[in-house]
């Protein structure tokens, strides 16, 4: 048995009758996936690496000086990137026939809606609308969220005409 099929295993058993009620199976694997991902590994990681690698100190690049918590926040990317493309290839979204590379690239290209989404979202929220960051950040984020399937299930990792 896989990783991915021990995962998938996991992550069922919690699938329960009042949940399955109201969230199909692969909407549920999704947000399991992406809140072990964003919510459990990203800080852990962050965490981990802020304190460890980085050590709090700044990084003087030669034409720009990062701060630690920046610095953090870069190399925290990529593990998260590719941590929640393999769970979405593996978990979530296993029966795309579209080639590794080409899901890689479409996915790549879905976070990245993600973060101007986000960032044009904020923006909008709190400097048109005049929300508090916190509640603008909450709305921002369901938005985003719901994008993020969307784009992960029509467009990343889709299934074959007619399925």
């Amino acid at each position: 048995m896989s990783f991915a099929e021990l995962i998938i295993r996991a992550i069922d058993r919690c699938y329960l009758r009042p949940v399955a009620l109201v969230m199909p199976r692969q909407v549920f694997r999704y947000a399991v996936c992406g809140g072990v991902n964003y919510l459990l590994l990203d800080p852990l990681w962050y965490a981990l690496i802020y304190n460890c690698v980085v050590a709090r100190r700044f990084f003087d690049l030669g034409f720009v000086v990062l701060s630690p918590h920046i610095a953090a926040m870069i190399l925290v990317f990529p593990i998260t990137f590719f941590n929640g493309f393999w769970l979405n290839r593996h978990v979530a979204f296993r029966s795309s026939p579209l080639h590794t590379r080409t899901q890689l690239f479409r996915y790549a290209l879905s976070v990245a809606g993600s973060v101007l989404l986000t960032y044009a979202g904020l923006k909008c929220f709190v400097e048109v609308c005049g929300l508090w960051p916190t509640p603008a950040k909450v709305v921002t984020t369901v938005v985003t969220t719901v994008y993020s399937f969307l784009a992960a299930k029509y467009f990343s990792f889709r299934r074959a005409a007619g399925e």
